[in-house]
């Protein structure tokens, strides 16, 4: 029988130069969206989701995720002297089931070779891995996530891989999968037969891209192994992927529904939307907002 899973991995290591200079001292994935940090949502999507042990890998200059995540008894305490119950729930996040674990990737060598520093971790367990730079948002934005490790065990796959649409024109920006031609439902797992990493618009087999979050058996960990580094000298997760369907393996795709939106905040123009959709949307802060949102409309 199958054991629940109960391990994922997060790469959080990349440099963030297309965010500079925002990021030129601080992590990207710490960058605020909302009243949070990006990597917060995604540590709470997996708790959400029932992950109780979660490996952080991080890169250079990169500590600052640590502490954001360790409880601070001294603050703690002068919140509680102060009264401010507001505040001490904004800390609820520090409370959470899950045991942190870090690792550093010393060289950026690609996302495929951030995934396999984590292969002493996962040992002989199924796990996920979630980028530290993309939120889902959804009601429950641990759902898709469930529905993916729930197909996963039920169809015995070595991979479950989110994918979502995009435009024709870009997919030179993602890893694109083929499903024998045929478009993925939502919310259903269809059988990948073919997945390429950054194709030219021509080449694309399709436009449904690699969404942020994957559920693997530990097969990935010897496909990773077996992976040579492509022309920047990077090992690709993508690259990895395919090996595995090459090698036979069942590897499916799993298509965000209607009302689930990944937000990869990897770029100033998707930071911006993210920050705003979020802002929008909060529960303390968001009628104030679009009253402002509304009145500066007006203006222009």
């Amino acid at each position: 029988m199958t054991h629940p899973i109960s391990k994922a991995v997060i790469p959080a290591a990349g440099l963030g130069t297309r965010l500079l200079p925002a990021t030129k001292s601080q992590p990207k994935e710490t960058l605020p969206v909302g009243r949070k940090p990006i990597l917060q949502y995604v540590v709470e999507e997996l708790q959400a989701a029932g992950l109780r042990q979660i490996l952080i890998v991080t890169g250079r200059r990169k500590r600052v995720i640590e502490d954001h995540f360790d409880v601070d008894p001294q603050l703690a305490s002068a919140l509680e002297q102060a009264g401010n119950e507001v505040m001490l729930a904004d800390l609820e996040y520090l409370r959470g089931t899950s045991r942190l674990f870090y690792t550093r990737q010393t060289i950026p060598k690609g996302l495929g070779h951030a995934v396999s520093l984590g292969a002493d971790f996962v040992d002989s367990d199924n796990f996920v891995v979630a980028l530290g730079d993309s939120i889902v948002a959804a009601d429950h934005p641990a759902a898709p996530l469930e529905a993916m490790m729930d197909a996963h065990r039920q169809l015995e796959a070595a991979a479950v891989v989110a994918v979502e649409k995009v435009d024709r024109q870009d997919v030179f920006r993602y890893g694109i999968i083929d499903s024998d031609g045929a478009e993925p439902p939502p919310g259903e797992p269809v059988a990948i037969t073919d997945i390429v990493e950054k194709p030219s618009v021509g080449a694309a087999p399709s436009t449904m891209a690699v969404a942020a979050r994957y559920v693997f058996s530990p097969a990935i960990c010897e496909a990773l192994q077996r992976t040579p580094p492509d022309r920047g000298g990077e090992i690709q997760l993508t690259d990895a992927i395919k090996l595995l369907i090459q090698m036979g393996q069942p590897v499916y795709a799993w298509r965000f529904t209607p009302d689930q939106r990944r937000y990869d905040v990897g770029n100033f123009e998707s930071y911006f939307r993210a920050f705003i959709d979020f802002a929008l949307q909060d529960e303390r802060y968001g009628y104030l907002v679009r009253k402002y949102i509304k009145a500066k409309a007006y203006e222009l």
